[in-house]
């Protein structure tokens, strides 16, 4: 049992730590954006022709906006949710109910880790490049996914032990 707590306490750390990081990725990523689309207006506004360039980065930063945030929004329970149940059961099946949670999201992101994985190698392979005036690899936009979901997969399986360790 000690053994238990010890490895909960150190996967928490990492996970706080993997959170940390992908909540300032997040907001410099949403700066970025903002401000491409800022100055895309202002050029346009000021000159009568803009760069495409600021118009085509936010799309491409958005899979690096959402799917490294899937995990600390998941640990955080800021994640989607059904908060009526909660009123009606118990606290045992509570926990109950957000370990078949974790459970779910923790098969899930291993899913589609291999998934990521196989079409970033895929794309990485192929050399493709972004037909847009930046000259961005398809590959580094398919890295997102299992960036995502390999983070997803430590914060799901750190609540899988945190919920079954209450179960005990």
């Amino acid at each position: 049992m000690v053994i238990l707590v010890n490895f909960i306490g150190v996967l928490r750390n990492i996970n706080a730590f993997l959170e940390r990081a992908a909540f300032a990725i997040g907001m410099v990523i949403v700066a970025i954006i903002v401000l491409a689309l800022f100055l895309s207006a202002v050029t346009r506004f000021i000159s009568g022709n803009g760069y495409d360039w600021l118009i085509e980065l936010p799309p491409v930063l958005i899979c690096w906006l959402v799917f490294p945030l899937l995990g600390p929004l998941l640990r955080k329970r800021q994640h989607i949710n059904v908060n009526v149940l909660g009123l009606y059961i118990s606290n045992r099946w509570k926990t109950l109910a957000r370990f078949v949670n974790s459970l779910i999201a923790f098969v899930a992101a291993g899913i589609f880790l291999k998934a990521g994985y196989d079409a970033t190698l895929l794309y990485y392979r192929m050399g493709q490049i972004l037909e847009i005036e930046l000259e961005i690899p398809v590959w580094w936009m398919y890295l997102a996914f299992p960036t995502g979901f390999l983070i997803l997969l430590l914060f799901s399986f750190e609540l899988l032990v945190s919920d079954l360790y209450q179960m005990l």
